[in-house]
């Protein structure tokens, strides 16, 4: 081998190097980065007819399990749907309250009914009248909070809708830049690992959002579809489409056009049903908080307000009353009618007859709230059929409750008791899922950057530079020598 040839060799190999720990530097420094593929150097030897003359760098590969990566988004998508679910149920059974809570809904039922059983055995004492008016407005109070509560939590997640539809379409546009970088470097021969790592931390930003599949074409572009099939990404990015409100009310759904649909690329799509679409990932949560789970709570409540109603709406309870004149609650002043039942919890109030703040008196709760005058005041017959008003079993024909007969206390624990078994539930899937999701991760992981190897790897780089430096010195020298020679 001549001396031209030998230093031809040493000097690929000090490139081979310093582009190895280019690589290698940049895995270790990346450990830590969320969608980084690990880079390996391909080298190949150089050979000139019959002789070798070095090495050269072919290219750089970046490694990921598609697989993997694809379940561990998938999986991802859901746990984001489980715990929103999960979310959204604690939040509302800590709304209604334990009884053991104070202002609870049980606690202000148990309290109404002690306050009526108490002006009852003492009905001339103005203070129990007063208590159990006072009583019977902080019960209404509490189920008028109880359907606000309801509302915000649907117009939140009415505002999470328009950020999480901002949020996919500002990604797609960011993806399909990227893919026509890709396919320009690509075509180049130029490296596109640090591309690929881009769109891998996009798509794992808006994985929790949608379930997701993809693909790579010939020239490396990406291709995005929900895992029911809607092209997010192919060719064009999609265009999510949403108006949001800014104000929510119990009435407000999407079938009576009151709220806004989903659309892509100005097609509706079906956000509910067996199968909706995009279903599965945080954003779907978010539509069946708003369309589904909100509107069934509010019938819920709506339904509970409505037995309240009922019972002292009820014919013969109160005499001073003509036919169609609401009893103790009403709806807004009205009667609650069993037609216009949705959003009562929210237009529950006490009768003005018996709040002297409305021009009422005290003592029309002892003898009757359609009376002109005031009555004995030892009478307690109309506070004490009142309180068994309450205590009456009546049957629940609406809210999603079982067709059986309960008192109103007993309708109370059931709403609650559905509640809680709902969130437990959901919070058992939502341990499963988590189990999963921590599982597909930690293999994720397992498949990164091995610092341990890595480091590893740049020894053995620093010794290969080492030997070509060696074999560069020394023709340096032979070369020094001759030249002395020649002298």
């Amino acid at each position: 081998m001549s001396i031209s040839s030998a230093l031809s060799n040493a000097l690929s190999g000090l490139t081979v190097s310093s582009r190895a720990a280019d690589i290698v530097s940049s895995n270790i420094a990346n450990a830590m980065t969320d969608g980084y593929g690990v880079r390996s150097l391909n080298i190949s030897a150089r050979a000139f007819g019959d002789m070798g003359a070095g090495a050269f760098v072919t290219g750089v590969t970046r490694s990921e399990d598609a697989v993997l990566i694809g379940q561990r988004r998938l999986t991802e998508a859901e746990l984001a749907f489980r715990n929103a679910q999960g979310g959204y149920l604690t939040r509302l059974e800590a709304l209604i309250g334990t009884p053991d809570m104070a202002g609870s809904l049980a606690a202000r039922s148990a309290g109404f009914e002690a306050a009526l059983a108490s002006a009852a055995a003492n009905p001339q004492a103005q203070v129990r009248l007063a208590g159990a008016v006072d009583a019977a407005t902080a019960l209404a109070g509490t189920l008028n909070t109880i359907s606000d509560g309801i509302q915000a939590e649907r117009l939140r997640a009415e505002g999470g809708i328009a950020t999480a539809v901002a949020r996919i379409n500002g990604a797609l546009d960011q993806l399909a830049t990227l893919n026509t970088r890709i396919r320009q470097d690509t075509s180049g021969g130029r490296d596109v690992s640090a591309l690929l790592d881009a769109q891998a931390q996009i798509v794992n930003d808006i994985a929790p959002l949608i379930p997701l599949h993809s693909r790579r074409d010939q020239m490396g572009a990406l291709q995005l579809f929900s895992a029911d099939g809607q092209p997010l990404l192919d060719g064009r990015p999609a265009v999510l489409s949403f108006t949001p409100v800014t104000v929510m009310e119990a009435d407000m759904t999407r079938d009576s056009g009151a709220l806004s649909g989903l659309a892509l690329n100005g097609r509706a799509l079906a956000m509910s049903g067996a199968q909706p679409a995009l279903g599965g990932g945080h954003l779907s949560a978010l539509f069946a908080l708003r369309d589904d789970w909100g509107v069934g709570a509010q019938a819920s409540v709506d339904a509970v307000a409505r037995d309240l109603a009922g019972r002292f709406d009820a014919a013969g309870l109160d005499p001073t009353l003509a036919p169609g004149q609401p009893g103790l609650f009403t709806d807004a002043g009205a009667v609650a009618d069993s037609a216009n039942e949705v959003g009562l919890a929210s237009r529950l109030r006490v009768n003005a007859a018996v709040r002297p703040e409305e021009g009422g008196a005290l003592w029309r709760l002892r003898d009757g709230l359609g009376a002109s005058t005031e009555g004995p005041v030892g009478h307690a017959s109309f506070l004490q059929a009142q309180r068994d008003a309450l205590g009456a079993r009546d049957l629940t024909v609406s809210g999603g409750f079982s067709a059986t007969a309960r008192s109103f206390a007993g309708l109370v624990a059931d709403h609650l008791s559905g509640v809680g078994m709902a969130r437990q539930s959901a919070e058992t899937m939502q341990s499963h899922t988590a189990a999963r999701f921590g599982a597909l991760r930690q293999e994720e992981l397992a498949q990164g950057v091995d610092t341990d190897a890595e480091m590893q790897r740049l020894l053995q780089i620093e010794q290969m530079f080492a030997a070509n430096a060696r074999v560069v010195s020394a023709a340096q020298e032979m070369i020094d020598q001759l030249i002395r020679m020649g002298r």
